[in-house]
């Protein structure tokens, strides 16, 4: 009777703090990431699926690591930076991520666009509504109802793995394509690291950190809390890099196989894959490329204008009202409008844009988890919750890694080699 009722209440307390982490790594499967899955998969065949378990592990990690900063401190990253490392290293990384991150804002509008676009409806009347309805979803709710929301918005991604089961790959292929590390003559071709770069830029995305730390302060979780937000972040991690298997597997066993390689948008895998793996499977990858791009519409803006306010000291936060933080929905509004702005301005290259968003979030992310690193491991900071070795380990792993590949991606540019 004890065992039940202990167990009760972990339960209780696991959907109690359940949100920020299953939210924050579920939004990563956005717009751009669709994008870089599918041409994964389709350039590729199966060929990067061993990125997926070192990815995840460092992905868990990493949150992880976010989420305990956020517990412990009851800050926001960007504040902590503030407050460590002084207001002008902060101001430069607050316009290197307001940068970053309005070009992948502009990749979810464009992600609406082309998800409304195949069912027969113009941009120009989806992309203003659908920006309403983003701006109104946080402006005008309360943080609970704004959570309930993008919680139901995070379950939808189910429909990527029933589209992965009706494209009918290659099971045995594929899951040893999962555990085996890549032929050397892969890392020669310029087009593979650039991919490797882009999945990691897009699967461990420089916000998410920001977004994270800050959804767990608002939250109120706190030490006593951790361990069920913990298992709140590694079940978020594990679920979108499911998804984002499946859809990998999904490209390589229909466009892959028929020679279908230069998948420009997301919405041209959706398209590719209607005579390959039928209507089923096309409404499905149309309807979870919809919902991603309208989730990911809603929380890119809303980190910026966390991550800038909490780093230039303004105040921030969807449980305050208008009034109370102004700097904090003004940006929140200017990134929309502009972000729905620029999909409605004719001959932009989106497609460059959107793969390059991912791209610059891979090169982007090794200065932010430097200052989360040297942040963790502060005693003084974190007391009992600093880092353990193996942490470390992980965590600077993936910093060095992300750091050479972006390094040969660039000197492969510069040289042509590979290409």
């Amino acid at each position: 009777m004890r065992f039940l009722r202990r167990w009760q209440t972990r339960i209780l307390l696991f959907f109690a703090v359940v949100g920020p982490g299953f939210i924050t790594a579920n939004v990563d499967n956005d717009a751009g990431g669709i994008w870089t899955y599918s041409s994964a998969g389709a350039t590729f065949g199966y060929k990067l699926l061993w990125t997926m378990i070192p990815i995840t592990i460092a992905l868990i990690v990493v949150q992880e690591m976010t989420a305990r900063m956020g517990a412990v401190t009851g800050k926001g990253l960007s504040d902590l930076i503030r407050e460590e490392f002084g207001f002008r290293i902060t101001f430069f990384m607050m316009i290197g991520i307001l940068i970053t991150n309005f070009g992948n804002v502009v990749a979810e509008f464009a992600g609406i666009a082309g998800s409304l676009e195949l069912f027969g409806l113009s941009k120009y009347y989806t992309v203003p509504v659908c920006a309403v309805i983003v701006w109104l979803i946080v402006v005008k709710g309360q943080y609970k109802t704004v959570e309930k929301v993008f919680l139901a918005a995070s379950f939808f991604y189910i429909t990527y793995i029933v589209a992965g089961f009706m494209a009918k790959p290659a099971w045995i292929e594929a899951m040893v394509a999962t555990i085996k590390p890549p032929a050397r003559s892969d890392w020669l071709q310029q087009g593979y690291v650039y991919m490797v770069v882009g999945l990691v830029g897009t699967t461990i995305a420089p916000w998410m950190q920001f977004y994270l730390q800050s959804s767990i302060v608002e939250k109120g979780v706190t030490r006593r809390q951790f361990k069920a937000s913990q298992l709140d972040v590694i079940t978020g991690c594990i679920f979108t890099d499911v998804v984002a298997w499946f859809i990998i597997v999904a490209c390589a066993a229909t466009l892959y196989v028929h020679g279908y390689r230069n998948v420009q948008n997301a919405k041209d895998a959706a398209q590719a894959l209607r005579p390959l793996a039928g209507d089923y499977a096309y409404v499905l990858f149309a309807m979870g490329l919809f919902n991603a791009s309208l989730f990911a519409a809603s929380i890119l803006p809303l980190s910026t204008a966390y991550t800038v306010c909490e780093g230039l000291g303004f105040e921030s936060g969807v449980g305050r009202k208008f009034g109370e933080a102004p700097v904090f929905y003004w940006l929140y509004t200017i990134l929309i409008v502009a972000g729905a702005g620029v999909i409605l301005t004719p001959n932009l290259p989106l497609v460059k844009i959107t793969i390059l968003s991912q791209v610059v979030n891979g090169a982007v992310l090794p200065f932010v988890l430097i200052f989360m690193l040297l942040l963790i491991n502060r005693k003084e900071l974190m007391g009992d919750y600093v880092n353990s070795r193996l942490f470390n380990v992980v965590a600077w792993a993936t910093t060095v890694l992300v750091i050479g590949l972006t390094t040969a991606l660039v000197w492969q540019s510069l040289t042509g080699a590979g290409g």
